[in-house]
């Protein structure tokens, strides 16, 4: 199980931009959310369990990411809070009403003028239609790897040529295949399995 760690409310303000604690405190307090704060999680970036037998709402958003992307992560979730109070589970995740819901989020915030000309300008496009992942769209992925620390000295999947290799930030050594549509494939080279990556997945480039 991975590991989490609740964060006091207090220092949550040192995963967001700044000016944006008033305002995500806001939504906490009101709705009774159970925030915690894990480690990476390789598959997703957040998630939302709804409250039941007398326990609170429960988001989780993963501690590495930058603060703008930390930020559109909670949203994100936020939104499934928000989508679950009115409908129970009688809508799809992601569908029509979650997509409205998360619009109205990402537009409140996008107003408080806390993102980067840049990222606002992803935002508004994501507005039109949202994504079901986490900060999913592959543009605005692109502008918020632009904040992030940890990418440094690492590159996307899609700029290495077939042939090279390249290691995944858990260890793993692929070597770089041809495109299939929007996937990349790449072979491990212990054991000969075969992956598809998206083009924006980071990873470490190896000399052959």
């Amino acid at each position: 199980m991975m590991a989490k760690k609740e964060v006091p409310i207090q220092s949550l303000d040192d995963y967001l931009p700044n000016g944006a604690y008033p305002y995500v405190a806001e939504y906490l307090h009101e709705f009774g959310i159970h925030l915690t704060i894990t480690k990476e999680r390789a598959t997703i970036l957040g998630d939302y369990r709804p409250a039941y037998d007398h326990r609170a709402h429960r988001i989780s958003v993963n501690g590495n990411l930058n603060p703008y992307a930390f930020l559109i992560t909670l949203l994100h979730e936020m939104a499934h809070l928000l989508v679950f109070e009115q409908y129970g589970l009688k809508v799809q995740s992601h569908g029509a009403e979650w997509q409205q819901r998360y619009g109205q989020l990402l537009a409140v915030f996008i107003e408080k003028k806390l993102f980067p000309a840049d990222i606002e300008k992803e935002l508004l496009r994501t507005i039109r239609k949202p994504s079901a992942s986490s900060c999913g769209e592959e543009e605005l992925m692109r502008v918020l790897q632009q904040y992030d620390p940890s990418a440094s000295g690492r590159v996307r999947v899609e700029e290495l040529l077939p042939g090279q290799h390249f290691q995944t930030p858990d260890g793993r050594i692929f070597i770089k295949k041809e495109k299939l549509r929007k996937r990349h494939k790449a072979v491990e080279l212990s054991g000969g399995m075969v992956y598809l990556f998206s083009g924006i997945y980071l990873v470490q480039k190896v000399i052959n």
